[in-house]
């Protein structure tokens, strides 16, 4: 095989999006621990989502190969540098490996890994174009991935859990329904539902700015109600900030390249989500 078969094949994980997954579900661990935790619970927590995710996108290409003949024809499977069996059998063995971390931790977290892969499943399959309702779906996916970190180390029920969880299905869902803005031509041309292409990209985006006004007001709940000491809110008072800032750019139609403030919103709660890891584990 090739190397350029093999880094079109790498391509189709997306990596810093799988990777994000798994460093959720560890922040959940934290949080429902409330220290860091162990090696090994960390370390499975971290690969199965990371597994689940990644099979997910790769499903997504091949599910979307006729949209990103135009949306993105440079993506390994439209450009030709996979084939669509090798990505078939690339999503099995992914799969495989991401149930095999989750049940090594446990059936209960096994099957909500499968419950996301269901999921996941599912909106390739039937929802994608659906709009809104796949909107929820994916973002439903990624809110969960705190409640799995939880749930791995006994702990799903902490509130501050489900409030991470609540704050990164909002902004998943903001960064849904902007992206859907961005694509509308390629979703129109393909028979999609979404908000922009219902309500016209401008209003879309009117949506997405409210649910990101209200990232900024959920993120600061579980410190004003004393779920996390004030200790760490500063990476999340950042984050909010560029959110903020990104919305406003998202809303200016005289921008021609808006789709970068949607990856800088998905970067900033990125780098809030690490910076708050790393603060526990300075600390303890």
């Amino acid at each position: 095989m090739s190397k350029e078969k093999w880094f079109g094949l790498f391509r189709l994980f997306r990596f810093e999006l799988p990777f994000t997954a798994g460093v959720c579900v560890v922040l959940g661990e934290l949080l429902a621990l409330g220290k860091f935790p162990p090696f090994l619970e960390a370390i499975l927590g971290f690969l199965s989502v990371f597994f689940i995710s990644a099979a997910a996108l790769i499903l997504n290409d091949l599910f979307d190969l006729e949209t990103d003949k135009t949306n993105a024809p440079e993506r390994p499977l439209p450009s030709g540098l996979v084939t669509e069996r090798e990505v078939v059998l690339l999503f099995g063995m992914i799969s495989i490996l991401g149930f095999g971390a989750s049940l090594m931790i446990g059936f209960q977290v096994f099957l909500v890994a499968l419950l996301v892969w269901i999921v996941g499943f599912l909106y390739n399959w039937r929802f994608k174009k659906t709009g809104l309702p796949g909107n929820l779906m994916v973002s439903f996916s990624v809110g969960m991935t705190f409640i799995f970190g939880g749930l791995a180390v006994g702990h799903p029920f902490e509130r501050a859990v489900w409030s991470f969880a609540m704050l990164v299905f909002l902004i998943n869902l903001g960064e849904e329904i902007a992206g859907d803005a961005m694509d509308i031509e390629g979703d129109e041309q393909a028979g999609s539902s979404s908000l922009a292409v219902l309500l016209g990209s401008e209003n879309a985006l009117k949506i997405s700015a409210g649910i990101f006004l209200l990232v900024a007001v959920v993120s600061i709940l579980p410190f004003v109600l004393g779920w996390i000491e004030w200790l760490y809110v500063f990476p999340l008072l950042v984050m909010d900030v560029l959110i903020l800032y990104s919305t406003t750019k998202l809303l200016d139609s005289e921008i021609a390249d808006r789709r970068k403030y949607i990856r800088l919103i998905y970067l900033s709660g990125l780098a809030a989500i690490l910076v708050f890891i790393a603060m526990n584990l300075v600390r303890s």
